[in-house]
């Protein structure tokens, strides 16, 4: 069966993608406004009401800014982990009962023709998660919001076909913004907190040796990174170790303030 995969938006300021297979249709996270989600899915061709469930991560606001207008106006079940639930209740306001979805994490499930496993990430939310989602012989990972890759989040996503992986800042540009407090610097570097460009580097190499041949970087800095930098930094350390790009190993980009790629594996 052929699954297709779209970073809607990757970064600091809102994260949703796309996930598709047969017809299910189901978004990870909803963390920018509802008419951008609603745009971004006219631009591949996806009409909004035809979205079966969002995936929620963790209660942050840019990861569940849209998620209870979404639900509300197309009657989109939300699914998330109890204390997810119990964090993000006042962001995202009422939701139908019928569209409040609860499961418990590192426990998997399905939404139409696609198995969804999630699987615990150190962050500073109440219960964050990734998820990597089946569909016959084929999978896709999020990984995002984590402030390293622990050996299970590794052992999760191994040998995926795709796997969104945090690039989330370059320590330098982090630790000379004027306009970052010290409580903030640390949080971000904190182990529970971020990926910088140097271990999302190291995180690729060692899904490398698992399988897996297709990393988009996402969760960008608005701030404390850049595209160039965070893509230059994953293909030197790639290089270093004799893998050809482009033929061993695809890196691209997702993107903060537009659409990404539209990727199917079959």
């Amino acid at each position: 069966m052929q699954l297709t995969f779209c970073p809607l938006f990757s970064g600091s300021s809102g994260n949703c993608a796309y996930v598709e297979a047969g017809n299910t249709r189901i978004l990870i996270d909803a963390g920018i406004s509802g008419k951008a989600v609603t745009e971004a899915l006219a631009q591949i061709d996806v009409l909004p009401e035809t979205i079966q469930g969002i995936l929620i991560t963790h209660e942050h606001s840019d990861h569940v800014k849209a998620a209870g207008i979404l639900s509300r106006k197309y009657r989109i079940p939300i699914y998330a982990n109890e204390p997810t639930w119990n964090a993000m209740a006042r962001q995202i306001g009422d939701v139908w009962p019928g569209q409040r979805r609860i499961f418990d994490s590192g426990e998997d499930f399905f939404i139409g023709n696609l198995s969804i496993s999630s699987f615990q990430i150190p962050h500073d939310a109440a219960e964050p998660v990734g998820y990597r989602v089946f569909a016959g012989g084929h999978s896709v990972s999020t990984a995002t919001d984590m402030g390293y890759l622990t050996r299970d989040v590794l052992k999760r996503i191994s040998g995926s076909d795709i796997v969104l992986l945090e690039s989330n800042h370059d320590p330098d540009m982090l630790l000379q913004n004027p306009r970052y407090s010290q409580t903030l610097k640390k949080r971000i570097l904190g182990r529970f907190g971020h990926l910088s460009n140097e271990m999302c580097a190291e995180g690729i190499l060692k899904l490398y040796e698992t399988g897996v041949r297709h990393i988009v970087l996402g969760h960008l800095s608005a701030e404390n990174n850049t595209p160039e930098l965070a893509l230059e930094t994953s293909v030197r350390a790639a290089c270093d170790k004799g893998i050809l790009i482009g033929q061993e190993l695809f890196i691209d980009m997702a993107w903060r303030d537009r659409v990404g790629g539209l990727y199917t594996v079959e």
